[in-house]
Protein backbone atom coordinates (compact mmCIF):
# COMPACT_ATOMS: atom_id res chain seq x y z
CA UNK A 1 0.00 0.00 0.00
CA UNK A 2 2.24 2.74 -1.28
CA UNK A 3 -0.35 5.53 -2.16
CA UNK A 4 -0.68 8.11 0.22
CA UNK A 5 -4.79 7.61 -1.78
CA UNK A 6 -5.77 4.63 -0.29
CA UNK A 7 -5.22 5.39 3.11
CA UNK A 8 -8.61 6.81 4.41
CA UNK A 9 -11.17 5.66 7.89
CA UNK A 10 -12.07 3.19 5.58
CA UNK A 11 -9.16 1.42 5.03
CA UNK A 12 -8.26 1.58 9.11
CA UNK A 13 -11.57 0.02 9.68
CA UNK A 14 -11.48 -2.58 6.96
CA UNK A 15 -8.10 -3.70 9.06
CA UNK A 16 -9.25 -3.04 13.02
CA UNK A 17 -13.01 -4.76 12.36
CA UNK A 18 -12.08 -8.23 11.54
CA UNK A 19 -9.56 -8.03 14.23
CA UNK A 20 -12.30 -6.71 16.75
CA UNK A 21 -14.62 -9.74 15.45
CA UNK A 22 -11.59 -12.33 15.98
CA UNK A 23 -10.43 -10.84 18.70
CA UNK A 24 -14.34 -11.10 20.82
CA UNK A 25 -14.71 -14.90 19.59
CA UNK A 26 -11.49 -15.65 22.23
CA UNK A 27 -13.65 -15.13 25.32
CA UNK A 28 -16.84 -17.40 24.12
CA UNK A 29 -14.10 -19.97 24.13
CA UNK A 30 -13.44 -19.86 27.29
CA UNK A 31 -16.92 -19.74 28.21
CA UNK A 32 -17.44 -23.24 26.61
CA UNK A 33 -14.36 -24.64 27.98
CA UNK A 34 -16.02 -23.69 31.35
CA UNK A 35 -19.35 -25.02 30.91
CA UNK A 36 -18.61 -28.43 29.26
CA UNK A 37 -15.90 -28.96 32.34
CA UNK A 38 -18.07 -27.08 35.06
CA UNK A 39 -21.51 -29.38 34.40
CA UNK A 40 -19.14 -32.68 35.29
CA UNK A 41 -19.77 -31.69 38.68
CA UNK A 42 -16.00 -31.79 40.02
CA UNK A 43 -15.23 -28.15 40.94
CA UNK A 44 -11.70 -29.11 40.78
CA UNK A 45 -11.86 -29.33 37.01
CA UNK A 46 -12.69 -26.32 36.49
CA UNK A 47 -9.90 -24.94 38.80
CA UNK A 48 -7.70 -26.97 36.82
CA UNK A 49 -8.65 -25.70 33.28
CA UNK A 50 -8.47 -22.09 35.24
CA UNK A 51 -5.04 -22.90 35.86
CA UNK A 52 -4.10 -24.86 33.08
CA UNK A 53 -4.83 -21.76 30.43
CA UNK A 54 -3.29 -19.11 32.41
CA UNK A 55 -0.25 -20.92 32.46
CA UNK A 56 -0.63 -20.85 28.64
CA UNK A 57 -1.80 -17.58 27.97
CA UNK A 58 1.43 -16.02 29.71
CA UNK A 59 3.84 -18.57 28.27
CA UNK A 60 2.98 -18.03 24.81
CA UNK A 61 1.90 -14.19 25.38
CA UNK A 62 5.74 -14.22 26.42
CA UNK A 63 6.24 -15.19 23.20
CA UNK A 64 4.16 -12.63 21.11
CA UNK A 65 7.05 -10.93 19.71
CA UNK A 66 6.93 -13.84 16.96
CA UNK A 67 3.29 -12.01 15.91
CA UNK A 68 4.74 -8.73 16.70
CA UNK A 69 8.22 -8.39 15.27
CA UNK A 70 6.88 -10.40 11.74
CA UNK A 71 4.36 -7.92 11.46
CA UNK A 72 6.45 -4.26 11.41
CA UNK A 73 9.61 -6.11 9.42
CA UNK A 74 6.95 -7.65 6.87
CA UNK A 75 4.75 -4.39 6.32
CA UNK A 76 8.15 -2.49 6.08
CA UNK A 77 9.57 -5.06 3.33
CA UNK A 78 6.18 -4.52 1.67
CA UNK A 79 5.89 -0.93 1.88
CA UNK A 80 9.60 -0.77 0.38
CA UNK A 81 8.20 -3.27 -2.38
CA UNK A 82 11.25 -5.68 -1.08
CA UNK A 83 9.85 -9.07 -2.01
CA UNK A 84 12.71 -10.84 -1.08
CA UNK A 85 12.75 -9.68 2.17
CA UNK A 86 8.59 -10.17 2.59
CA UNK A 87 9.17 -13.84 2.33
CA UNK A 88 12.34 -14.06 4.31
CA UNK A 89 10.83 -12.45 7.33
CA UNK A 90 8.40 -15.22 7.42
CA UNK A 91 10.47 -17.69 6.75
CA UNK A 92 12.92 -16.39 9.46
CA UNK A 93 10.14 -16.50 11.86
CA UNK A 94 9.09 -20.03 10.77
CA UNK A 95 12.30 -20.94 11.90
CA UNK A 96 12.63 -18.91 15.09
CA UNK A 97 9.35 -20.70 16.20
CA UNK A 98 10.62 -23.95 15.26
CA UNK A 99 13.83 -23.59 17.76
CA UNK A 100 11.78 -22.35 21.01
CA UNK A 101 8.84 -25.20 20.62
CA UNK A 102 11.53 -27.45 20.31
CA UNK A 103 13.28 -26.18 23.17
CA UNK A 104 10.10 -25.70 25.23
CA UNK A 105 9.66 -29.60 24.23
CA UNK A 106 12.54 -30.75 25.73
CA UNK A 107 12.39 -28.68 29.08
CA UNK A 108 8.47 -29.72 29.01
CA UNK A 109 8.94 -30.95 32.56
CA UNK A 110 10.99 -29.13 34.77
CA UNK A 111 8.83 -25.71 33.27
CA UNK A 112 5.95 -27.69 34.48
CA UNK A 113 7.24 -28.19 38.14
CA UNK A 114 8.08 -24.45 37.95
CA UNK A 115 5.25 -23.35 36.82
CA UNK A 116 3.22 -25.39 39.46
CA UNK A 117 5.48 -24.33 42.34
CA UNK A 118 4.16 -20.82 41.69
CA UNK A 119 0.39 -21.45 41.93
CA UNK A 120 -1.01 -22.25 45.12
CA UNK A 121 -3.92 -25.05 44.32
CA UNK A 122 -5.17 -27.91 46.35
CA UNK A 123 -3.53 -31.70 44.63
CA UNK A 124 -6.46 -32.28 42.71
CA UNK A 125 -6.52 -29.07 41.03
CA UNK A 126 -2.74 -29.35 40.22
CA UNK A 127 -3.05 -33.14 39.29
CA UNK A 128 -5.66 -32.17 36.71
CA UNK A 129 -3.92 -29.71 35.35
CA UNK A 130 -0.94 -31.21 35.25
CA UNK A 131 -2.47 -33.77 33.10
CA UNK A 132 -3.83 -30.41 30.63
CA UNK A 133 -0.62 -29.21 30.17
CA UNK A 134 1.19 -32.58 29.35
CA UNK A 135 -1.41 -32.74 26.77
CA UNK A 136 -1.15 -29.20 25.32
CA UNK A 137 2.07 -28.23 25.85
CA UNK A 138 2.71 -30.48 22.30
CA UNK A 139 0.61 -28.15 20.46
CA UNK A 140 3.60 -25.82 20.99
CA UNK A 141 5.06 -25.86 17.38
CA UNK A 142 2.15 -25.38 16.13
CA UNK A 143 0.90 -22.27 18.44
CA UNK A 144 4.31 -20.51 17.82
CA UNK A 145 4.19 -20.67 14.08
CA UNK A 146 0.76 -19.36 14.20
CA UNK A 147 1.56 -16.43 15.63
CA UNK A 148 4.23 -16.02 13.00
CA UNK A 149 0.87 -16.78 10.47
CA UNK A 150 -0.86 -13.67 11.90
CA UNK A 151 2.13 -11.77 11.80
CA UNK A 152 2.64 -11.88 7.99
CA UNK A 153 -0.96 -11.86 7.48
CA UNK A 154 -0.90 -8.73 9.63
CA UNK A 155 1.54 -7.08 7.88
CA UNK A 156 0.09 -7.94 4.81
CA UNK A 157 -2.97 -6.28 5.66
CA UNK A 158 -5.04 -9.58 5.23
CA UNK A 159 -7.17 -8.95 8.68
CA UNK A 160 -10.13 -10.53 6.85
CA UNK A 161 -7.74 -14.23 6.44
CA UNK A 162 -6.77 -13.63 10.33
CA UNK A 163 -10.67 -13.75 10.82
CA UNK A 164 -11.59 -16.67 9.57
CA UNK A 165 -8.49 -18.20 11.02
CA UNK A 166 -9.51 -17.16 14.11
CA UNK A 167 -13.02 -18.50 13.56
CA UNK A 168 -11.41 -21.99 12.75
CA UNK A 169 -9.36 -21.98 15.43
CA UNK A 170 -11.81 -21.30 18.03
CA UNK A 171 -14.82 -22.86 16.33
CA UNK A 172 -12.62 -26.23 15.83
CA UNK A 173 -11.81 -26.18 19.11
CA UNK A 174 -15.43 -25.83 20.35
CA UNK A 175 -16.50 -27.93 18.41
CA UNK A 176 -14.00 -31.02 19.65
CA UNK A 177 -14.53 -29.58 23.47
CA UNK A 178 -18.55 -31.04 23.14
CA UNK A 179 -17.37 -34.37 21.61
CA UNK A 180 -14.41 -35.43 23.67
CA UNK A 181 -15.80 -34.06 27.05
CA UNK A 182 -19.40 -34.28 26.16
CA UNK A 183 -20.08 -37.24 24.37
CA UNK A 184 -16.47 -39.06 25.04
CA UNK A 185 -16.26 -38.73 28.68
CA UNK A 186 -12.58 -37.23 28.66
CA UNK A 187 -12.86 -34.88 31.16
CA UNK A 188 -9.67 -32.55 31.00
CA UNK A 189 -7.68 -34.23 29.10
CA UNK A 190 -10.61 -33.79 26.23
CA UNK A 191 -10.94 -30.31 27.05
CA UNK A 192 -6.50 -30.23 26.20
CA UNK A 193 -7.17 -32.46 22.94
CA UNK A 194 -9.40 -30.62 21.81
CA UNK A 195 -7.21 -27.31 21.73
CA UNK A 196 -4.06 -29.40 20.56
CA UNK A 197 -5.76 -30.43 17.64
CA UNK A 198 -7.89 -26.90 16.80
CA UNK A 199 -3.91 -25.18 17.48
CA UNK A 200 -2.35 -28.05 14.45
CA UNK A 201 -5.71 -27.75 11.90
CA UNK A 202 -5.35 -23.73 12.26
CA UNK A 203 -1.26 -23.45 11.82
CA UNK A 204 -1.34 -25.77 8.92
CA UNK A 205 -3.87 -23.57 7.33
CA UNK A 206 -2.69 -20.29 8.39
CA UNK A 207 0.51 -21.85 6.52
CA UNK A 208 -1.65 -22.53 3.61
CA UNK A 209 -3.20 -19.20 3.53
CA UNK A 210 0.57 -17.09 3.40
CA UNK A 211 1.99 -19.74 0.83
CA UNK A 212 -1.10 -19.15 -1.15
CA UNK A 213 -0.90 -15.31 -0.96
CA UNK A 214 2.58 -15.65 -1.42
CA UNK A 215 2.14 -17.51 -4.79
CA UNK A 216 -0.52 -15.45 -5.89
CA UNK A 217 1.33 -12.45 -5.13
CA UNK A 218 4.74 -12.54 -5.60
CA UNK A 219 4.86 -15.54 -8.19
CA UNK A 220 6.54 -18.05 -5.78
CA UNK A 221 6.47 -19.14 -1.94
CA UNK A 222 9.99 -19.80 -2.13
CA UNK A 223 13.05 -18.10 -0.65
CA UNK A 224 17.06 -18.49 -1.55
CA UNK A 225 18.75 -19.74 1.63
CA UNK A 226 21.61 -16.74 1.38
CA UNK A 227 18.25 -14.56 2.16
CA UNK A 228 17.65 -16.43 4.91
CA UNK A 229 20.56 -16.13 6.77
CA UNK A 230 21.18 -12.87 5.83
CA UNK A 231 23.43 -11.74 9.23
CA UNK A 232 21.91 -7.66 9.20
CA UNK A 233 18.37 -8.86 8.62
CA UNK A 234 18.96 -11.63 11.37
CA UNK A 235 20.30 -9.38 13.99
CA UNK A 236 17.76 -7.26 13.37
CA UNK A 237 14.66 -9.71 13.79
CA UNK A 238 16.32 -10.99 17.44
CA UNK A 239 17.25 -7.18 18.62
CA UNK A 240 13.27 -6.75 17.26
CA UNK A 241 12.14 -9.39 19.18
CA UNK A 242 14.66 -9.07 22.04
CA UNK A 243 13.18 -5.89 23.22
CA UNK A 244 9.41 -6.63 22.30
CA UNK A 245 9.72 -9.79 24.67
CA UNK A 246 11.37 -7.44 27.82
CA UNK A 247 8.45 -4.88 27.30
CA UNK A 248 6.05 -8.11 27.00
CA UNK A 249 7.30 -9.69 30.37
CA UNK A 250 6.92 -5.70 32.06
CA UNK A 251 3.32 -5.96 30.66
CA UNK A 252 2.91 -9.49 32.16
CA UNK A 253 4.11 -8.33 36.07
CA UNK A 254 2.05 -4.84 35.66
CA UNK A 255 -1.25 -7.06 35.89
CA UNK A 256 -0.33 -9.88 37.94
CA UNK A 257 1.01 -6.98 40.19
CA UNK A 258 -2.38 -5.58 40.44
CA UNK A 259 -4.08 -9.08 40.58
CA UNK A 260 -1.55 -9.93 43.85
CA UNK A 261 -2.13 -6.52 45.15
CA UNK A 262 -5.86 -6.74 45.25
CA UNK A 263 -5.42 -10.89 46.54
CA UNK A 264 -3.88 -8.81 49.90
CA UNK A 265 -7.37 -6.81 50.36
CA UNK A 266 -9.64 -9.64 51.12
CA UNK A 267 -11.67 -12.20 48.67
CA UNK A 268 -14.75 -10.01 48.37
CA UNK A 269 -11.95 -7.12 46.75
CA UNK A 270 -10.04 -9.88 44.83
CA UNK A 271 -13.49 -10.74 43.24
CA UNK A 272 -14.27 -7.35 42.69
CA UNK A 273 -11.28 -6.45 40.69
CA UNK A 274 -11.35 -9.81 39.01
CA UNK A 275 -14.91 -8.94 37.63
CA UNK A 276 -14.21 -5.33 36.98
CA UNK A 277 -10.85 -6.60 35.11
CA UNK A 278 -13.24 -8.30 32.53
CA UNK A 279 -14.39 -5.04 31.32
CA UNK A 280 -10.87 -3.78 30.75
CA UNK A 281 -9.88 -6.12 29.21
CA UNK A 282 -12.80 -6.40 26.63
CA UNK A 283 -12.12 -2.97 26.05
CA UNK A 284 -8.86 -3.81 25.13
CA UNK A 285 -9.53 -6.99 22.57
CA UNK A 286 -12.32 -4.23 21.53
CA UNK A 287 -9.98 -1.35 20.80
CA UNK A 288 -6.91 -3.88 19.83
CA UNK A 289 -8.03 -3.80 16.60
CA UNK A 290 -6.93 -0.19 15.77
CA UNK A 291 -3.64 -0.69 17.15
CA UNK A 292 -2.97 -3.82 14.90
CA UNK A 293 -4.57 -1.67 11.98
CA UNK A 294 -1.50 0.66 13.29
CA UNK A 295 1.30 -1.76 12.83
CA UNK A 296 0.16 -2.74 9.57
CA UNK A 297 -0.08 1.04 8.03
CA UNK A 298 2.25 2.37 9.66
CA UNK A 299 4.67 -0.40 8.87
CA UNK A 300 3.75 0.22 5.31
CA UNK A 301 4.37 4.03 5.47
CA UNK A 302 7.91 3.50 6.81
CA UNK A 303 8.67 1.07 4.52
CA UNK A 304 7.51 3.73 1.75
CA UNK A 305 9.46 6.58 3.46
CA UNK A 306 6.41 8.09 3.14
CA UNK A 307 5.17 10.77 5.99
CA UNK A 308 1.85 11.98 4.33
CA UNK A 309 0.68 8.28 4.51
CA UNK A 310 1.96 8.01 8.14
CA UNK A 311 0.42 11.01 9.42
CA UNK A 312 -2.95 9.87 7.53
CA UNK A 313 -2.41 7.33 9.50
CA UNK A 314 -1.55 8.40 12.69
CA UNK A 315 -4.69 10.61 12.20
CA UNK A 316 -7.24 8.41 11.24
CA UNK A 317 -6.55 5.49 13.94
CA UNK A 318 -6.76 8.23 16.52
CA UNK A 319 -10.11 9.57 15.70
CA UNK A 320 -11.67 6.45 15.16
CA UNK A 321 -9.70 4.89 18.34
CA UNK A 322 -11.27 8.12 20.60
CA UNK A 323 -14.97 7.76 18.96
CA UNK A 324 -15.13 3.79 19.77
CA UNK A 325 -13.59 4.62 23.17
CA UNK A 326 -16.15 6.85 24.18
CA UNK A 327 -19.08 4.28 23.10
CA UNK A 328 -17.57 1.68 25.26
CA UNK A 329 -17.04 3.84 28.77
CA UNK A 330 -20.65 4.93 28.17
CA UNK A 331 -21.78 1.31 27.32
CA UNK A 332 -19.79 0.64 30.72
CA UNK A 333 -21.52 3.34 32.80
CA UNK A 334 -25.02 2.29 31.30
CA UNK A 335 -25.05 -0.76 31.12
CA UNK A 336 -22.51 -1.83 33.57
CA UNK A 337 -24.54 -2.69 36.69
CA UNK A 338 -26.62 -5.22 34.84
CA UNK A 339 -23.60 -7.01 33.41
CA UNK A 340 -21.97 -7.21 37.42
CA UNK A 341 -25.36 -8.82 38.10
CA UNK A 342 -25.03 -11.29 35.62
CA UNK A 343 -21.67 -12.33 36.53
CA UNK A 344 -22.17 -12.20 40.66
CA UNK A 345 -24.92 -13.04 42.75
CA UNK A 346 -22.91 -12.63 46.08
CA UNK A 347 -24.53 -9.07 47.50
CA UNK A 348 -21.28 -7.79 49.02
CA UNK A 349 -19.12 -8.10 45.58
CA UNK A 350 -22.21 -6.24 43.94
CA UNK A 351 -22.45 -3.35 46.21
CA UNK A 352 -18.70 -3.33 45.99
CA UNK A 353 -18.02 -3.59 41.98
CA UNK A 354 -20.72 -0.72 41.89
CA UNK A 355 -18.08 1.16 44.32
CA UNK A 356 -15.56 1.00 41.70
CA UNK A 357 -17.16 1.20 38.70
CA UNK A 358 -15.89 4.40 37.27
CA UNK A 359 -12.14 3.21 36.82
CA UNK A 360 -13.26 0.84 34.55
CA UNK A 361 -16.12 3.27 32.74
CA UNK A 362 -12.88 5.57 32.34
CA UNK A 363 -10.36 2.79 31.58
CA UNK A 364 -11.33 2.96 27.21
CA UNK A 365 -10.42 6.64 26.97
CA UNK A 366 -7.16 6.48 29.11
CA UNK A 367 -6.20 3.10 28.07
CA UNK A 368 -6.79 3.73 24.26
CA UNK A 369 -3.88 6.08 23.56
CA UNK A 370 -0.99 4.03 25.00
CA UNK A 371 -2.82 0.64 22.94
CA UNK A 372 -2.51 2.92 19.68
CA UNK A 373 0.73 3.97 20.35
CA UNK A 374 2.58 0.45 21.05
CA UNK A 375 0.31 -0.44 17.28
CA UNK A 376 2.52 2.57 15.74
CA UNK A 377 5.76 1.58 16.97
CA UNK A 378 5.91 -2.07 16.18
CA UNK A 379 4.94 -1.15 13.04
CA UNK A 380 7.94 0.94 12.55
CA UNK A 381 10.08 -1.44 14.62
CA UNK A 382 10.67 1.30 17.25
CA UNK A 383 10.88 -1.30 19.67
CA UNK A 384 13.83 -0.08 21.53
CA UNK A 385 11.87 2.79 22.55
CA UNK A 386 9.14 0.50 23.34
CA UNK A 387 11.10 -1.26 25.83
CA UNK A 388 12.27 1.95 27.62
CA UNK A 389 9.20 3.29 27.99
CA UNK A 390 7.49 -0.42 29.91
CA UNK A 391 10.29 0.36 31.90
CA UNK A 392 9.81 3.65 32.96
CA UNK A 393 6.04 3.24 32.87
CA UNK A 394 5.76 -0.08 35.07
CA UNK A 395 8.53 1.94 37.52
CA UNK A 396 5.85 4.97 37.34
CA UNK A 397 3.02 2.46 38.21
CA UNK A 398 4.60 0.99 40.59
CA UNK A 399 5.60 4.36 42.64
CA UNK A 400 1.84 5.42 42.20
CA UNK A 401 0.56 2.42 43.99
CA UNK A 402 3.21 3.30 46.46
CA UNK A 403 2.09 6.35 47.31
CA UNK A 404 -1.69 6.17 46.59
CA UNK A 405 -1.86 2.75 48.73
CA UNK A 406 -2.54 3.78 51.99
CA UNK A 407 -4.60 6.73 51.48
CA UNK A 408 -7.27 5.54 49.01
CA UNK A 409 -6.87 1.36 49.12
CA UNK A 410 -8.15 -0.35 46.30
CA UNK A 411 -8.96 3.03 44.88
CA UNK A 412 -5.38 3.57 44.75
CA UNK A 413 -4.95 0.82 43.05
CA UNK A 414 -7.09 1.61 40.24
CA UNK A 415 -5.70 4.89 39.92
CA UNK A 416 -2.16 3.34 39.72
CA UNK A 417 -2.86 0.67 36.83
CA UNK A 418 -4.80 4.29 35.31
CA UNK A 419 -1.30 6.20 36.15
CA UNK A 420 0.46 3.73 34.42
CA UNK A 421 -2.11 3.67 30.90
CA UNK A 422 -1.24 7.48 30.91
CA UNK A 423 2.31 6.96 31.83
CA UNK A 424 2.63 4.31 28.74
CA UNK A 425 0.82 6.81 26.22
CA UNK A 426 3.08 9.89 27.47
CA UNK A 427 6.58 8.15 27.41
CA UNK A 428 5.81 6.79 23.97
CA UNK A 429 4.27 9.96 22.84
CA UNK A 430 7.55 11.27 23.74
CA UNK A 431 9.41 9.09 21.24
CA UNK A 432 7.01 9.84 18.37
CA UNK A 433 9.33 12.12 16.26
CA UNK A 434 11.65 8.87 15.87
CA UNK A 435 9.20 7.02 14.05
CA UNK A 436 8.95 9.96 11.72
CA UNK A 437 11.85 10.40 11.19
CA UNK A 438 12.23 6.67 10.09
CA UNK A 439 8.90 7.84 7.95
CA UNK A 440 10.99 10.80 5.95
CA UNK A 441 12.28 10.11 2.26
CA UNK A 442 16.21 9.13 2.72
Amino acid sequence: MNSTAKISRSAVLYIAWPIIISNLSTPLLGLVDTAVIGNLGDPALIGAIAVGAMIFSFLFWGFGFLRMGTTGLVAQANGAGDTAEVKATFYRATLLAGIIAFALLLVQKPLASAAFSLIEGSEAVESAALTYFSVRIWGAPFSLLHLAVLGYLLGQGKSTLILWLQLLLNGTNIALDIVFVVFLGWEIAGIAAATLIAEIVAALFGLYLVIRHMNATYGSSASKWVQLKDIPALLRMLSVNRDIMIRTLCLIFAFAWFTNEGAKSGDILLATNAILMQFVSFSAFFLDGYALAAESLIGTAVGARNPVQYSLTLRYICELGFANSLILSAFFFFIGPFVIDLLTNVPEVREACRVYLIWAVAAPVISLWCYLLDGVFIGATCTREMRNAMIFSLLAYLAGWYLLRAPFANHGLWLSLHVYFVARAASLACYLPNVRRQAEPV
